[in-house]
C-alpha cells in the first residue's frame, strides 16, 4: 500500500531531530513521565492467585530494608527507600541514580 499524501521534509507536523528544526526544552520540558516506584516482586500460580481474598499477604523477594527501585516509563532510573511524608503518605528518598544507557 503506497500513501497518497507522502509528507514531504518541510512539513510543519513533522519535527526533527537534528535538522533544521528542533524542539524546543520548552516541548521536552511538558511531556508527561509516569513514575512507578517497585517495592518488590513476586510469582504465584494461576491457583494461588485465584485464592487471594481481602486480608491476604502476598510476601516479596525484599526486605523491609532494601532500597525500591524507581522507574520512569517502564525505564530504571533510581533506587531510594522508602519514607512516610506528611499527612501519613508515601514518598521515595533517592539514594541512588541509575546510569541510563540512553546517557552519553
Amino acid at each position: 500500500m503506497v500513501d497518497e499524501n507522502p509528507r514531504s521534509m518541510d512539513d510543519p507536523d513533522l519535527d526533527t531531530i537534528g535538522g533544521n528544526r528542533q524542539l524546543t526544552s520548552d516541548a521536552i520540558f511538558t511531556v508527561p513521565v509516569e513514575i512507578s516506584v517497585v517495592l518488590g516482586k513476586s510469582e504465584l500460580r494461576v491457583n494461588q492467585l485465584l485464592k487471594l481474598g481481602r486480608g491476604a499477604v502476598v510476601e516479596l523477594d525484599q526486605r523491609t530494608d532494601d532500597p525500591v527501585e524507581i522507574y520512569a516509563n517502564d525505564i530504571l532510573v533510581a533506587r531510594g527507600e522508602v519514607v512516610i511524608t506528611e499527612g501519613d503518605r508515601i514518598g521515595v528518598t533517592l539514594t541512588e541514580l541509575v546510569k541510563s544507557i540512553y546517557a552519553k
